[in-house]
């Protein structure tokens, strides 16, 4: 595994370039968001998912898969909403909420047979990079920890994750408290999960 520390959440060219191909080629990392750290891959590539579903222990037939978005307009190629939840998001994001949508079919076979899809656009810069970068989104799953420290500590999870993901970006400290999950598969979004912060 490799470690690739950045400072003031940004990556620099050389670093940005060798995560994305990591990426490109199938492999998994841990990257800072605005919340928990996550696991993640390319969401586009099935063998990738697989990895990562394999290493969280998630049946992807009977768990809510995520990915993480650098904006909207990357959000409306993979999901489904309507002009009350793309206000929602403009009001909202980027922010430590994961939305819920009707899938849409350009999701990889991973998502068949799934109607709905988690979507984060996190206020994490390195991490939107990343997005922008690979020009896909990521599957993202937060990291499991067996407590606070070994969730914060960046150095301590490329401990833990050691030998299991490819690379890790060490950046600034974790948050212990996930996103909000926010569903907007039915006529008014309802928060199924505090996070953070409320939703405006």
């Amino acid at each position: 595994m490799e470690k690739i520390q950045i400072y003031n959440d940004e990556l620099s060219g050389k670093q940005l370039d060798h995560v994305v191909d990591t990426l490109k080629n199938g492999g998994v990392a841990i990257v800072p968001t605005d919340t928990l750290y996550a696991i993640v891959c390319d969401a586009l590539n099935p063998k990738a998912i697989e990895k990562v579903c394999k290493l969280k222990g998630i049946n992807p037939e009977k768990s809510h898969l995520s990915i993480i978005c650098d904006g909207i307009s990357m959000v409306s190629e993979f999901a489904k909403f309507d002009n009350s939840s793309y206000k929602l998001m403009k009001d909202n994001v980027p922010g430590p909420f994961t939305f819920l949508f009707k899938a849409a079919s350009s999701l990889p076979r991973a998502f068949k047979g799934r109607k709905v899809v988690g979507v984060r656009i996190p206020a994490c810069q390195s991490v939107k990079a990343i997005v922008s970068a690979l020009g896909n989104p990521l599957l993202s799953t937060s990291i499991r920890y067996k407590d606070e420290d070994y969730g914060t500590n960046p150095e301590l999870i490329a401990e833990e994750y050691e030998n299991q993901v490819d690379i890790i970006v060490l950046g600034n400290d974790g948050q212990l408290t996930p996103s909000a999950i926010v569903d907007c598969t039915e006529t008014a979004p309802s928060i199924l999960r505090e996070g953070p912060v409320g939703i405006s």
